[in-house]
Protein backbone atom coordinates (compact mmCIF):
# COMPACT_ATOMS: atom_id res chain seq x y z
CA UNK A 1 0.00 0.00 0.00
CA UNK A 2 1.32 3.37 -0.98
CA UNK A 3 0.56 6.25 1.42
CA UNK A 4 0.75 10.10 0.12
CA UNK A 5 1.77 13.11 2.21
CA UNK A 6 2.01 16.54 2.21
CA UNK A 7 -1.41 18.29 1.31
CA UNK A 8 -2.88 20.94 3.04
CA UNK A 9 -4.47 24.07 2.77
CA UNK A 10 -3.64 26.79 0.42
CA UNK A 11 -4.51 29.97 -1.63
CA UNK A 12 -5.11 30.22 -4.98
CA UNK A 13 -1.47 30.70 -6.64
CA UNK A 14 -0.08 28.88 -4.43
CA UNK A 15 2.44 25.52 -4.12
CA UNK A 16 2.23 21.84 -2.45
CA UNK A 17 4.44 19.05 -2.93
CA UNK A 18 2.93 15.68 -2.23
CA UNK A 19 4.78 12.60 -1.47
CA UNK A 20 4.15 9.12 -2.16
CA UNK A 21 6.20 6.53 -0.08
CA UNK A 22 5.77 2.43 0.97
CA UNK A 23 7.07 0.64 3.48
CA UNK A 24 6.90 -2.43 2.05
CA UNK A 25 7.58 -1.89 -1.95
CA UNK A 26 10.52 -0.78 -3.78
CA UNK A 27 8.73 1.53 -5.95
CA UNK A 28 11.73 1.67 -8.73
CA UNK A 29 10.41 -1.25 -9.35
CA UNK A 30 7.09 0.38 -10.72
CA UNK A 31 5.74 3.00 -12.49
CA UNK A 32 3.83 4.83 -9.93
CA UNK A 33 0.47 7.21 -10.61
CA UNK A 34 -0.78 10.15 -8.78
CA UNK A 35 -4.66 10.34 -8.77
CA UNK A 36 -7.25 12.61 -7.49
CA UNK A 37 -10.83 12.22 -6.35
CA UNK A 38 -13.07 15.99 -6.36
CA UNK A 39 -15.75 16.25 -4.32
CA UNK A 40 -19.04 14.80 -5.61
CA UNK A 41 -16.54 13.75 -8.71
CA UNK A 42 -14.94 10.00 -9.81
CA UNK A 43 -11.57 9.41 -9.08
CA UNK A 44 -9.45 10.52 -12.05
CA UNK A 45 -5.68 9.59 -12.94
CA UNK A 46 -3.54 13.21 -13.33
CA UNK A 47 -0.10 12.43 -13.30
CA UNK A 48 2.39 8.67 -13.89
CA UNK A 49 6.39 8.15 -14.27
CA UNK A 50 7.74 5.20 -14.85
CA UNK A 51 10.79 3.72 -13.61
CA UNK A 52 14.12 3.86 -15.79
CA UNK A 53 14.66 5.01 -17.88
CA UNK A 54 12.18 7.26 -16.50
CA UNK A 55 9.39 9.36 -18.33
CA UNK A 56 6.16 11.12 -17.20
CA UNK A 57 2.96 11.45 -18.23
CA UNK A 58 0.18 14.07 -17.45
CA UNK A 59 -3.40 15.08 -18.33
CA UNK A 60 -4.22 18.15 -20.16
CA UNK A 61 -5.32 19.77 -17.20
CA UNK A 62 -2.06 19.75 -15.02
CA UNK A 63 0.64 20.26 -17.60
CA UNK A 64 2.85 23.02 -16.90
CA UNK A 65 1.84 23.60 -13.23
CA UNK A 66 2.23 19.94 -11.86
CA UNK A 67 5.63 17.70 -12.23
CA UNK A 68 6.02 14.48 -11.42
CA UNK A 69 9.14 13.31 -9.93
CA UNK A 70 10.80 10.39 -8.16
CA UNK A 71 14.24 9.64 -5.67
CA UNK A 72 14.73 6.08 -5.37
CA UNK A 73 17.13 6.17 -3.15
CA UNK A 74 14.53 7.57 -0.91
CA UNK A 75 11.86 4.93 -2.45
CA UNK A 76 9.68 8.38 -2.86
CA UNK A 77 7.68 9.44 -5.69
CA UNK A 78 6.46 13.42 -5.42
CA UNK A 79 4.23 15.96 -7.09
CA UNK A 80 5.11 19.43 -7.15
CA UNK A 81 1.96 20.83 -8.09
CA UNK A 82 2.41 24.93 -8.10
CA UNK A 83 -0.30 27.64 -9.56
CA UNK A 84 -3.33 25.50 -7.65
CA UNK A 85 -6.78 26.74 -8.58
CA UNK A 86 -9.76 25.74 -6.82
CA UNK A 87 -10.44 23.66 -9.31
CA UNK A 88 -7.37 21.01 -7.66
CA UNK A 89 -9.12 20.82 -4.53
CA UNK A 90 -9.44 17.17 -4.01
CA UNK A 91 -8.26 14.17 -2.18
CA UNK A 92 -4.59 12.89 -3.76
CA UNK A 93 -3.58 9.33 -3.73
CA UNK A 94 -0.73 7.29 -5.68
CA UNK A 95 -0.49 4.03 -6.37
CA UNK A 96 1.50 1.42 -8.30
CA UNK A 97 0.68 0.00 -11.42
CA UNK A 98 -0.92 -3.11 -12.32
CA UNK A 99 1.24 -5.95 -13.78
CA UNK A 100 -0.43 -6.00 -16.91
CA UNK A 101 1.05 -1.92 -17.71
CA UNK A 102 4.31 -3.58 -18.16
CA UNK A 103 5.46 -0.19 -16.48
CA UNK A 104 4.41 2.05 -18.91
CA UNK A 105 2.12 4.98 -18.43
CA UNK A 106 -0.59 5.63 -17.87
CA UNK A 107 -1.32 3.15 -15.09
CA UNK A 108 -4.31 1.01 -13.94
CA UNK A 109 -3.50 0.90 -10.30
CA UNK A 110 -3.27 -1.71 -8.44
CA UNK A 111 -3.85 -2.74 -4.66
CA UNK A 112 -5.75 -1.16 -2.10
CA UNK A 113 -5.78 2.89 -2.06
CA UNK A 114 -4.35 4.48 1.12
CA UNK A 115 -5.45 6.85 2.81
CA UNK A 116 -5.06 9.80 0.71
CA UNK A 117 -4.02 13.49 1.66
CA UNK A 118 -6.51 16.64 1.09
CA UNK A 119 -5.73 19.41 -0.91
CA UNK A 120 -8.45 22.31 -0.25
CA UNK A 121 -7.32 25.60 -2.93
CA UNK A 122 -9.11 28.07 -1.31
CA UNK A 123 -8.83 32.16 -0.02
Amino acid sequence: QLQASGGGLVQPGGSLRLSCASSDLNLYSYAVGWFRQAPGKGREGISCITGRPMSTHYIDSVKGRFTISRDDAKNTVYLQIDSLKPEDTAVYHCARDSPLDNGACPISPFGSWGQGTLVTVSS
